[in-house]
This record gives C-alpha cells, structure tokens and sequence, in this order.
C-alpha cells in the first residue's frame, strides 16, 4: 500500500498531466525561458486557510529552483488582502503551477473553513466533529489533511484502517453478532488489531453491539431524543457517533446529548472553495 506521500506525490503527477499535457503553450510562445519573477497569494475571504505545505510539495515538484517564503502558516485565521506566500523563480514554472496550487488550496482551505465553523458550534463540549469517505477520488489524504487543520478528527481514511461493519454488512452477514465475531475471528487470524464500530436502528441493535463487544456504536439517523437515551442506555461501555442528516442547526442538539462524535459528509462532499488568488508582483 502506498504510503500518504506516495499517494501526494501520486496526484500531484495526475495533476501537472491533466493540467499541463504536452507543454502550456500559451505560456511558453509568450514568456522568455530565461524570465524570473515573483507570484504572491492573497486571500479574498475571511476563513481558515490550509494546504501551504502541499503547494510548497507543488512548487517544488514542478521546479526545485522555485524559491517560496510563507508568511501564513496551515491553520491560521485569515481575511480579505492577507499574503499567504510569495513566491520566486521562473516566470514560465508559476505561470504553469498557479492552478494546481490553488484548486487544491481553495478547497482545503473551504474544508478546514467549514470544519472549523462545524466545530465551534460544539465548544464547551466533549463531542468532536468527524469527516467521512465522501470524498474527491484521488484528493482524500488532502481533504482529510483540511478537517484536521480545521478542528476536526479523522473518521477512517479508507476501508483499511477500522472495521466498520454497516447496516448492508449486517444484513448479508445475518446480522449484528454474527458480523462482529466474524470481524474479531477475521482481525485474530490476519495479526491485525484495528477498532470495530457497528451502524446500529434501534435499541435492540445497540444491545447486540454492546454484548457483541464493539468499540464504538454509531447511532444512525437518530433524533436527538432517541440519542440522549442511546446514550444513557450505553453509559460509557462503547464510544458513541451520531450520523445520518445532522446539520449545522442541528449539531449542538446532538452534541448535547453527550455522544463522543459527529461525523458529518458535507465538510467534504459540497465544500465551497475559500476565494483567493496568486498574482504577479510587480
């Protein structure tokens, strides 16, 4: 399996190939090959900005002479006119890097943006905001890079990382107990040790996974009544999620009724781009 820097490096290739092709012919009939300069990245909306470290791997991939000098770092709350960066070498290498650089910045930083508003509606609470696998094929470990520097907690990277055994997963496996002693028969006889959640719908499910002996419980599409007394019925003896249609308004009901995370699919699946722009200083 290809390592987080591997699989960076992996799409940054795609990137430059899709982006670049045979040359950027626009750049390369008008700019002088031995031309230099400097491309400075200023924000035009007030967020959480995120991904200075991958354009850093962007830059320097494309052209290890390019020289870049950041004055905001991952995280940070920025506003309209901030500079983020600036950067300095060949005219003709940040010309044919500014799009990459910043799709991919524009959308980690909506992420960590919306991460962050997502998590500020639970302070004063132990819950914590988590992320899905609805992601951008090919852009998960940036996205998820983004939900971290936001505030939030990664759910699972993959399908290779926790059991996470489902309602479809439940049913073809003739339900709760079966799956879970299938899973931990699995997880003894591969010399894997990885945390085992169950989906469960209702009280009779949460009590199949709790004699079942799992580590987390995710209540799916739960009102918060019903949570708060999932909760009480479970009284610590598993981790707690909530999932399934919780919202922005409706987090803090949840997150109220005392469950450890949130997990929700739109800090990934329909983020808007924080706007921000790389414009040449002259």
């Amino acid at each position: 399996m290809e390592t987080k820097d591997q699989l960076i490096d992996d799409l940054l290739t795609l990137a430059f190939a899709e982006d670049v092709g045979d040359g950027d012919h626009t750049t390369l009939s008008t700019i002088p090959a031995d031309a230099t300069g400097c491309q400075q990245l200023i924000i035009k909306e007030e967020g959480i900005i995120a991904g200075v470290d991958i354009a850093r791997k962007v830059f320097s991939k494309f052209d290890p002479d390019l020289k870049m000098t950041v004055f905001i770092n991952d995280g940070a709350h920025v506003k309209p006119g901030d500079v983020a960066f600036k950067v300095e070498g060949s005219v003709r290498s940040l010309l044919q890097t500014e799009r990459t650089m910043l799709n991919i910045m524009q959308r980690m930083s909506g992420i960590a943006t919306t991460t962050a508003r997502y998590q500020e509606r639970l302070a004063g609470l132990k819950t914590k905001v988590l992320d899905t696998r609805k992601t951008t094929p090919g852009m998960r470990m940036l996205e998820k890079e983004a939900v971290r520097i936001g505030g939030g907690v990664n759910h699972r990277i993959g399908l290779f990382d926790m059991i996470l055994i489902k309602d479809n997963h439940n049913d073809f496996a003739g339900g709760i107990p079966n799956s879970v002693a299938r899973a931990k028969e699995y997880l003894k006889a591969n010399g894997k040790n990885l945390k085992i959640e169950v989906e469960v719908r209702n009280t009779d499910e949460i009590n199949q996974a709790l004699e079942a002996g799992v580590d987390r419980i995710m209540l799916d599409n739960f009102t918060p009544e019903r949570t708060r007394e999932a909760v009480k019925l479970i009284n610590g003896r598993a981790e707690i999620e909530s999932s399934g249609g919780i919202t922005l308004d409706t987090l803090r009901d949840y997150g109220e009724c005392g469950v450890d995370y949130i997990s929700v699919g739109a800090l990934t699946h329909s983020v808007k781009g924080l706007d921000m722009s790389f414009k040449a200083v002259r």
